[in-house]
């Protein structure tokens, strides 16, 4: 049987590529959204994040010099890219978005605009 967990022929869909996306949780306080990517054995300077019309994309691409030698027999962690995007609310500054790397989980922090920026008194003349 141990011999059978290492032969080539066991396909599971994963072997080359698992087009995966890693697994993401998002919170709300009163002053920010944060979005926790699962995202263990990465360097931070492999994340790129941009916003462009209230989406939030988030891509990770795994540098050649970083890539192991030789070829996987089995493969189910480890990601060598990803794209993942995120609507960011209208109620969000996302101009002031920040992210930190910490223990494998991409911490990426929405704040939320002041709600007395949100309203506007306009006077009649």
């Amino acid at each position: 049987m141990m011999d059978n967990m290492f032969e080539r022929d066991f396909d599971t869909g994963f072997e080359k590529k698992c087009g995966c996306i890693p697994a993401t949780n998002i919170l709300e306080n009163d002053k920010a959204f944060e979005i926790q990517l699962a995202v263990p054995g990465m360097k931070k300077e492999d994340f790129n994040m941009e916003v462009e019309e209230n989406i939030l994309t988030v891509t990770f691409e795994k540098k050649e010099e970083d890539k192991p030698e030789g070829e996987y027999l089995r493969r189910e962690f480890d990601m060598d890219e990803f794209t993942r995007s995120f609507s960011i609310p209208k109620t969000a500054d996302a101009e002031d978005i920040k992210a930190r790397y910490d223990n494998g989980i991409l911490h990426i922090t929405v704040p939320k605009i002041d709600k007395a920026r949100l309203s506007k008194q306009i006077k009649v003349s």
